[in-house]
């Protein structure tokens, strides 16, 4: 019996390609993201490619419970059982100090990065209790481990808040069919990445430069991903792209292997 998935943040990049690869495995997918006509874009695309009947799309701001509350309810709708939620969905800032970010996009960052996955939280968990099971995942980022850099201040810290929410959840869901498991992607040159920095700045350079060794692209990283995710079976499963070991070869054989990920970006 093919798999359920519910996907934030769907339309492009990660998520999108997590959705492709997905219904490239056979399952049910649903596409969301904070507009309705990105959503019925992604759909009516990815419906041409896999069939109608196994894509479908509903936008949602994760910031808002009550747009949580209906994705969960149409998802359960359209499918029936909602075997993975994958909470995808995030935004970043360009990077700069904390006294030059704006109150506003503090407050935007938080609310997508934490309280949208702390919302999805209270609506999905217990959704999954009640049909008997089921896998919510979180996506880390730069930060989760406690790293930090100048200029990313609220992200990291965002990031850093999911990693604990993860291990806090699985507390709460202990004794149940419901499964709370973390994805690490890495570092995947997307148009979130990019828009992080001013792309005319000598910081910029030197960041492709590390890019270059330690990035990849959306269509190597996610069907990696898929495959992780669809394997899962215990509790706290991690699945992770970019292993310490896997970093350290790459700086190792940086020299020899001269890669440029922004060719068809630049």
């Amino acid at each position: 019996m093919s798999k359920s998935v519910v996907i934030t943040g769907s339309t492009r990049g990660i998520g999108r390609g997590l959705a492709e690869n997905f219904l490239k495995q056979g399952c049910n997918v649903v596409i969301s993201a904070t507009l309705q006509p990105a959503v019925d874009q992604a759909v009516s695309e990815l419906a041409a490619q896999f069939g109608a009947d196994k894509v479908v799309g509903q936008a949602c701001d994760i910031s808002e419970h009550s747009q949580l509350e209906n994705l969960w309810r149409f998802a359960k709708a359209q499918c029936g059982t909602v075997d993975i939620w994958i909470n995808n969905a995030g935004i970043s800032l360009p990077r700069k100090p904390i006294t030059d970010q704006s109150a506003e996009d503090l407050a935007r960052i938080t609310s997508i990065n934490l309280n949208g996955v702390l919302f999805a939280a209270n609506v999905v968990l217990g959704g999954m209790k009640a049909q008997g099971g089921g896998q919510f995942w979180v996506m880390e980022g730069f930060g989760s481990n406690g790293a930090a850099q100048p200029g990313m201040a609220a992200y990291g810290a965002t990031k850093r808040g999911v990693n604990y929410l993860a291990k806090a959840l699985r507390k709460d869901m202990a004794g149940s069919n419901v499964q709370v498991n973390v994805l690490s992607p890495g570092i995947v040159v997307t148009d979130l990445l990019i828009g992080d920095y001013d792309t005319s700045s000598p910081e910029w350079e030197k960041a492709k430069k590390i890019f270059n060794i330690l990035g990849d692209k959306v269509e190597t990283v996610t069907p990696w991903l898929v495959n992780g995710v669809l394997k899962a079976q215990k509790d706290g499963a991690r699945v992770e792209w970019l292993t310490t070991g896997k970093a350290f070869r790459r700086f190792m054989t940086a020299g020899f292997n001269k890669r440029d990920l922004f060719a068809e970006t630049a």
